[in-house]
């Protein structure tokens, strides 16, 4: 192996990715109240066109997790139990309201109807955390069929989801979103917050140009 060909490979400790075509450049800090959980798809994980990686690196209350199947117990821990990071004395007293960031309704007659959600009177006792499935539709209606644990959460789906900006990836649907944009929005409906994640979009819209600078023409892939 050449020198040349050493520097190529050399990966970025931070986002994972080749430094010739790291991304840190976009990351950007932001304070959040409800927590995420993202639930990667192996298959994203070298996805150069993957957002996931980027927006945790920007939300110190998240956790990315990968896998297609989870075991029972597991998967109940990820969902319930305080994330690493954060068991302070506050973070131990709450109760985790674990919410599935998907279409309230499915195409799939295989998974079940999702349970109602009802927001309890005593706000200040919950901690929300949003579970995010990171890969394709098809990947994700499959990763939420093998695991039941996620049929029982109360989704949240958007409300009225803007045109999305994620141009490198092919979307079946107008209001299809990258797991990145999805994810803000989302966070923007349940804190009530919009002006502090337009930061976070604007990185995204970098982000998306700097891939497609490396092949304007490549979008092959789908969402």
């Amino acid at each position: 192996m050449d020198h040349m060909t050493s520097i190529k490979r050399a990966l970025c400790t931070k986002c994972l990715r080749p430094q010739r075509t790291c991304i840190c450049r976009w990351i950007t800090p932001t304070g959040h109240e409800v927590e995420v959980l993202f639930l990667q798809h192996p298959l994203e994980i070298d996805n150069a066109k993957g957002s996931a990686r980027l927006l945790h690196l920007s939300l110190a209350r998240s956790q990315i997790i990968t896998g297609e199947v989870f075991a029972e117990d597991e998967l109940r821990g990820l969902l319930y139990a305080p994330f690493p990071h954060r068991q302070d004395n506050d973070q131990r007293q709450k109760t985790i309201l674990p919410l599935l960031l998907y279409p309230s309704t499915s195409e799939d007659g295989n998974i079940a109807t999702p349970p109602v959600l009802t927001i309890p009177a005593d706000n200040t006792a919950i901690q929300y955390r949003l579970v995010v499935i990171d890969g394709t539709w098809r990947k994700s209606r499959k990763m939420l069929y093998l695991n039941p644990l996620l049929q029982q959460l109360p989704r949240l789906p958007l409300s009225d989801p803007p045109a999305s900006h994620y141009r490198i990836r092919k979307a079946h649907k107008p209001d299809q979103l990258s797991t990145y944009e999805a994810t803000c929005h989302a966070l923007m409906q349940l804190e009530n917050e919009t002006e502090k994640y337009l930061p976070l979009l604007a990185a995204f819209d970098g982000f998306v140009e700097q891939i497609s600078s490396y092949d304007p023409k490549s979008k092959e892939s789908e969402i």
